[in-house]
């Protein structure tokens, strides 16, 4: 697991930008680009940006990145994504969720599901499957979320995109509620993959009553810090709870480079090294350190000896930081 930035060194940190990642354990009623704003505020931090939409309606897990985090924020967008989600079968919504508008859909005599038959259901889902988004929905047409047409009572064309459910699980059953667990790729809308359970049941569809998003990637909701814990330190200590900027990173290999080596990668050079290690066989990427274990960039290997670097973060912000790669591994 990642490590946290040091106060003492957030505290420097502060004196020339916010840079690292915020793990925010977003509240219900709020968007994203809200609690984006009020993180960023709280930070004092002049860049900002989160890794992946999260409806008001829904809680949980969402990375900010922050300050020179932001040119590798890229490397969760296409991450995947765990939930709880709690179903009401029988019913469907306007917005797929609980705050549209609700009409039934299932039989007057409709019994409630046995654990075995959802769970045989469920099993069904796994794997590779076809998913056409929701109207409600953040994808943007001509710059304008969906969501804003969908409200004027303007229905888009949208395109069917592949998903892939990894994993889902019945967490508890109640009558015509369920709760259950999924890990999937990202861009996958789990109202709609609610709906689709609730037909495959056969009660007509499903919508969502509550949604929380449990994990992106390799970070975990158990990470997270809510606005309130953010709001009630002292500004010099909210640094406190940044990551790394190289905690975005953690499944590519890294190298150190020596001191003319470094002058040489922030100046665009290339640089020729061994690519013998079967970890760099594995991955054209690469995270790039000086000799003091202070992140660098991110690097590409160009052909079996030549490394390029690609993404370069400004050097003062990571050395007033006092390296941010104390994480690795």
């Amino acid at each position: 697991m990642v490590k946290l930035l040091s106060s003492a060194r957030s505290v420097q940190l502060k004196s020339v930008n916010c840079n690292g990642v915020l793990l925010l354990n977003k509240p219900v009623g709020i968007s994203s680009n809200r609690a984006l704003q009020i993180s960023k505020r709280l930070l004092s931090a002049t860049k900002a940006g989160h890794t992946g939409t999260l409806d008001p309606m829904a809680q949980g897990l969402l990375p900010i990145c922050l300050g020179e985090a932001t040119k590798f924020s890229s490397a969760l967008l296409s991450a995947d994504k765990t939930y709880k989600a709690s179903l009401q079968l029988g019913y469907i919504s306007s917005t797929g969720d609980a705050e549209g508008e609700i009409r039934r859909v299932a039989k007057s005599d409709a019994c409630p599901p046995d654990s075995r038959q959802v769970t045989a259901i469920l099993q069904t889902f796994l794997g590779r499957s076809n998913q056409i988004p929701p109207m409600f929905s953040a994808l943007k047409l001509y710059g304008k979320p969906l969501y804003r047409y969908a409200r004027e009572g303007i229905t888009i064309e949208r395109k069917v995109r592949e998903i892939v459910i990894h994993s889902i699980s019945l967490n508890a059953l109640s009558g015509f509620e369920m709760m259950i667990a999924v890990r999937c790729s990202s861009g996958t809308y789990i109202r709609t993959l609610a709906e689709d359970i609730g037909k495959a049941l056969g009660y007509g569809g499903a919508y969502l009553t509550a949604l929380s998003r449990t994990g992106v990637g390799h970070f975990d909701l158990s990470q997270a810090c809510n606005l309130d814990q953010l709001e009630s330190e002292q500004p010099s200590d909210r640094l406190k709870f940044l990551y790394p900027i190289d905690s975005l990173l953690s499944d590519i290999p890294s190298m150190v480079f020596d001191d003319d080596e470094v002058v040489r990668l922030q100046q665009g050079q290339k640089i020729r090294k061994d690519r013998s290690r079967p970890l760099f066989l594995a991955s054209p990427k690469l995270k790039l350190y000086d000799r003091e274990n202070i992140f660098l960039g991110l690097g590409e290997w160009v052909d079996s000896e030549v490394i390029a670097p690609r993404r370069m973060v400004v050097l003062a912000a990571v050395t007033a930081a006092g390296g941010l790669a104390d994480s690795i591994g």
